[in-house]
């Protein structure tokens, strides 16, 4: 077999791999928790937004001109070896595989499954049925990775398409309707209730944003399958993520302009399928949802590109477990199929942890948020990283070797004191927060040993 992918996506696969992960499911369920974190205050909520999305260009710019001179399999753990030495790339690629990639995935297939339930009016979206649509979801979307990476990808870059029609149409015509009907101006000009407590609503809205906008660093994990990747993946990601900040902020008045606050506030679940009903009608506005599931499973491809790729980003490396194993490419997919594989167990993994202990409560406090934290961490760890670029990137300008790095670190500092304060601030009364970030905390360290176990016993037996 094989140990090398080939060189066959390009500029349009990667600049849908940073759309089409990033915009999925956030933006539209989101729009209800901005608006009750902000009582209902729409231009507040705008400026969340923006914010989170400002942040986004500036790590994607940071990224792109280190994956415009780095460039050999994964670009996250190329960029963590460049700045920081193999030890730390390893450990960022473990993170990758085992926690952050599969959490994420597992979710996006619930979510996917949650919004199919609306569709089909399941009001039960924690049930049987829902998880059971899940599971179908990921165990579907893994199947088209593994056994056709060019429908894969081809999947990925329609879906992309697709996934715009509804945000753009909403931004155009919700708009309209708005301002012909008076509901724009009356949503800008009046909130419904008090601001949350706890930093304002503007910071608690920032926050739970920020899972909206998360997900493109794992658009470099192709960066070894693009032509002509060190041109292709840094315009991929600056204009990628330009893209995502408009088409969420134009979204975001359009549906200021289909539906009152008070009624998107209360809908839950079933708020963005009512406002698209209010502007397009029963039956457009229902085929027109079908666009927005078919978003989720975009975003949900992008991201088992990811997961089935992950094991092999450490092995073609020499590391991980059994390397020789999973850095193996079948002749006839062109897929790491042994690295997807178990990819597609550890999203299981996750997904049960997800129903279970995040939606059903079987731990209690102690149960987290499997979309939030292990992205929270992942800013953490870019922190050092961008401390690394400005201290040996010589050859950079001083914009891109000081400015921008510098930018990049207050972000995500920000970004790390909003993501592991928000539980604290938004925690019900009675509930302790802090267990929950104590089991992630756990399982981080758990992980992580695990990896140094392998990685002490791999260099043993090459010794």
């Amino acid at each position: 077999m094989e140990t090398k992918l080939s060189k066959k996506y390009g500029l349009p696969m990667a600049i849908s791999m940073v759309i089409g992960i990033v915009i999925g499911s956030g933006v539209f369920f989101k729009a209800e928790a901005v608006l009750k974190a902000t009582g209902g205050d729409v231009l507040t909520g705008i400026w969340a937004w923006l914010i989170v999305g400002i942040i986004m260009i500036i790590c994607s710019y940071a990224f792109a001109n280190l994956a415009g001179k780095y460039e050999k399999v994964n670009g996250l753990i190329d960029y963590a070896e460049a700045t920081l030495g193999k030890s730390f790339g390893y450990y960022i690629g473990w993170y990758l595989a085992t926690i952050y990639q599969p959490a994420l995935t597992s979710v996006l297939a619930w979510v996917s499954a949650r919004y199919t339930c609306v569709l089909l009016g399941i009001e039960d979206i924690v049930g049987g049925t829902c998880m059971t649509i899940a599971a179908f979801y990921l165990i579907a979307v893994y199947a088209m990775n593994a056994l056709s990476p060019i429908i894969a990808g081809k999947f990925q870059v329609s879906t992309t398409a697709i996934k715009l029609i509804p945000l753009v149409l909403m931004a155009i015509v919700g708009t309209i309707k708005g301002l012909a009907t008076g509901i724009t101006v009356e949503n800008f000009t009046r909130t419904t209730s008090e601001m949350v407590s706890g930093g304002g609503g503007l910071f608690t809205s920032v926050v739970a944003v920020a899972f909206a906008y998360e997900g493109w660093i794992i658009a470099t994990s192709i960066n070894s399958e693009l032509r002509d990747a060190k041109k292709t993946l840094p315009r991929a990601l600056v204009l990628g993520s330009i893209i995502v900040v408009a088409v969420y902020i134009l979204y975001y008045v359009g549906l200021a302009g289909a539906v009152s606050t008070e009624e998107l506030m209360t809908d839950g679940q079933a708020g963005a399928a009512n406002a698209f009903k209010n502007v397009f009608g029963g039956t457009l506005g229902s085929l027109i949802f079908v666009f927005v599931i078919i978003s989720c499973l975009g975003t949900l491809n992008g991201l088992m590109v990811g997961s089935t790729r992950a094991m092999y980003a450490l092995a073609s490396r020499d590391e991980g477990p059994k390397p020789d194993t999973y850095k193996q490419v079948d002749k006839a997919t062109d897929m790491p199929s042994n690295s997807s594989a178990i990819g597609l167990l550890l999203c299981g993994v996750w997904l049960f942890y997800f129903f279970g202990c995040a939606l059903m409560g079987w731990i209690g406090d102690y149960g987290f948020d499997s979309s939030e934290l292990p992205i929270v961490f992942l800013y953490t760890c870019y922190i050092p990283m961008f401390i690394a670029v400005m201290a040996k990137e010589k050859d950079f300008s001083p914009f891109k070797r000081f400015v921008i790095p510098l930018l990049s670190i207050i972000s995500c500092g920000f970004m790390t004191y909003a993501g592991f304060i928000h539980p604290v601030i938004s925690a019900p009364e009675g509930k302790e927060p802090w267990k929950g970030i104590l089991l992630f905390a756990i399982v981080l360290v758990f992980t992580t040993g695990l990896g140094a176990l392998i990685k002490f016993r791999g260099q043993k037996k090459k010794a």
